[in-house]
């Protein structure tokens, strides 16, 4: 591979649409930047799907490599990240009937902003700040990891990956309203497991029968459905109970720290095949 190839310099500075545009007109740098930007985010997300590592691996790979064959084919009718997730979702699905991991029994995955907004502030910052994070961080894959498969991939596309949840809606076919309602519940068992570990966000008071179910009435807030009466409501309440406020808090740092996890590195022995499978796709265009 040529030695300006971008596995071996910084990245490139075209935009998603520009290399997908640059790359269906022959431009076979841009299909390998195209691909290379987005290998880590597939193979996390076969990781989350799919919970074993060599079989991420494999969904990386086959995924990279039906995208470099269709990038021709795909007409531009939906955002790049739509296209790329849902061939990836199809594989992941593939492996998974397959895999150790498989269930007995599943639900469908077939039925029924960006990131999560301004309002997911960083969680703030700690002496210990190093360790708790890791401690978090590996409470949070547990937590994601044992979500049913159609909430887990409506999770991680939504907040982790940090797709509008109308483009959740499209990658996966079903209805936003289906997205919304499954991400809700998502989110809370997410912060009923990590919430213990961070400490007085999550402390407070017992909540009290007037208290409402403010963990998936915080959730609807950040998508948006929730309308002003409603909101005030809302505020009213946190503003005289203390458990509602931990709760509220814990789902927001929560959230934050699934959009900041990082993307995993990929195993070298995947990057070296992909590189050897795109070089060759590439010398038979």
């Amino acid at each position: 591979m040529a030695a300006d190839s971008p596995l071996g310099r910084a990245a490139d500075a075209r935009s998603d649409d520009e290399l997908l545009a640059d790359a269906r007109t022959g431009d076979a740098a841009a299909l390998e930047a195209l691909l290379v930007r987005y290998q880590p985010h597939l193979y996390r997300f076969g990781l989350r799907m799919c919970r074993n590592e060599d079989d991420a691996s494999d969904v990386a790979q086959e995924s990279l490599m039906a995208m470099a064959r269709s990038v021709r084919d795909f007409r531009g009718d939906a955002a790049v990240t739509t296209w790329l997730y849902t061939i990836v979702r199809r594989f992941c699905a593939s492996k998974r009937r397959r895999g150790k991991f498989a269930p007995t029994h599943e639900e469908s995955l077939d039925v029924p902003g960006s990131v999560v907004g301004e309002q997911l502030a960083d969680p703030s910052p700690s002496p210990e700040k190093a360790a708790a994070d890791g401690e978090i961080d590996a409470a949070l894959t547990a937590a994601i990891d044992a979500l049913d498969p159609g909430q887990r991939e409506v999770l991680v596309l939504r907040d982790v990956e940090g797709l509008p949840a109308p483009e959740v809606a499209s990658v996966l076919g079903i209805s936003v309203d289906a997205v919304k309602s499954r991400l809700h519940r998502a989110r809370v068992a997410v912060r009923q497991q990590v919430a213990p570990l961070l400490g007085s966000a999550a402390a407070g008071p017992p909540p009290t029968p007037e208290c409402p179910d403010i963990a998936t009435l915080f959730s609807r807030h950040l998508e948006g459905e929730i309308d002003r009466t409603v909101c005030e409501q809302m505020e009213n309440h946190l503003e005289h109970c203390g458990y509602c406020r931990g709760a509220c808090e814990s789902l927001r740092r929560t959230l934050a720290f699934c959009r900041q996890s990082p993307a995993p590195q990929v195993p070298p022995p995947v990057v070296a095949s992909v590189r050897a499978a795109i070089q060759a796709f590439v010398a038979q265009r």
